[in-house]
């Protein structure tokens, strides 16, 4: 029951990501070509609720995508009990949301590359 959920799980969030990268990459090119500097582009998404909201689902599909495909990549390496791949993946989940968390703050804040 658990491997469907896992499977499921995988699926949904990369039907999730499939267009938030063509949206992040169509931002991007347009950008690009508009001549617009990265410190511009952090100007405007400062206090952005939308980009807040667009790149957090991002962080969060991303997360739980990858933390189930490491999970297969070490169970089939190393053969671990399912306990012990809940707990790894329960971990690289928390990880990956903690730093892909932290750089969407920054870049809702305004925060990227300031020296404190």
């Amino acid at each position: 029951m658990l491997s469907i959920r896992l499977y499921l799980a995988q699926r949904i969030t990369a039907m999730l990501m499939a267009p938030l990268v063509l949206l992040h990459l169509g931002v991007m090119v347009y950008s690009i070509q508009g001549g617009i500097s990265s410190s511009e582009i952090l100007g405007r998404t400062q206090g952005s609720f939308f980009w807040g909201l667009i790149y957090g689902l991002f962080v969060i599909a991303v997360s739980i995508h990858a933390a189930i495909g490491i999970r297969v990549v070490i169970h089939e390496m190393f053969g671990l009990k399912k306990s012990t791949l809940d707990r790894i993946t329960a971990g690289i989940t928390f990880i990956l949301l903690l730093m892909g968390g932290s750089a969407v703050y920054s870049v809702i804040a305004g925060t990227v590359g300031v020296a404190s």
